[in-house]
């Protein structure tokens, strides 16, 4: 709904290539990227290079507000994770739609409290030494939005970086929970009963 809104106004779109960089740790923020299609997953990168998934943005949503709503510099990269088409709002433009549009500013609002509510259960989730725990965690969050009988559309990487277990401790906690009746497989996806 915005996006064509800011295509309509001129606001121009930049093609991104896969496993590109938009943002990196220490960069001035100075844009709120919109996605017209295409998925950019943020992460941090620990000192051995491990990633770890901060969140996955999608065609339609937004990324990069709260270093610019702030005005701090960005903690973590944003990558490419499939070719895409961006729309970068400058500061200016950005904070006019906040201040002109009160239904973005309420979605907004809602887009950081469901951030804030990711990132608050996670946290807890990190401090419990149970990866069979950690997963069922991220599982169920994940099928939030998910209707019944769709399947997950991440890769047992992804829930390795998500949850900061190893792909092999993955592996055997997702069958695990399918053999305990938590979850459903189906041709090695994760389905939603």
């Amino acid at each position: 709904m915005y996006i064509q809104q800011l295509i309509d106004k001129g606001f121009p779109i930049k093609s991104v290539l896969k496993d590109s960089i938009i943002y990196e740790p220490g960069m001035k923020p100075r844009f709120v990227y919109f996605i017209k299609s295409g998925e950019i997953r943020m992460v941090t990168v620990s000192e051995e290079g491990k990633e770890f998934i901060q969140g996955v943005f999608k065609s339609g949503q937004y990324f990069g507000e709260p270093a610019l709503l702030v005005n701090r510099p960005y903690l973590a990269f944003t990558i490419a994770n499939k070719n895409s088409e961006l729309i970068a709002l400058g500061r200016d433009d950005f904070f006019k739609l906040l201040k002109s549009d009160s239904d973005f500013s309420m979605d907004l609002i809602k887009v950081l409290s469901n951030r804030l509510f990711y990132k608050s259960m996670m946290l807890e989730e990190l401090a419990n030494e149970k990866a069979e725990h950690r997963l069922e965690t991220i599982i169920n969050y994940l099928f939030t939005d998910l209707a019944k009988g769709d399947s997950l559309n991440v890769t047992r990487q992804d829930l390795a970086d998500m949850t900061g277990l190893r792909v092999e401790t993955v592996i055997r906690g997702v069958k695990l929970l399918a053999d305990k009746g938590l979850i459903l497989l189906h041709k090695g996806k994760i389905i939603k009963k």
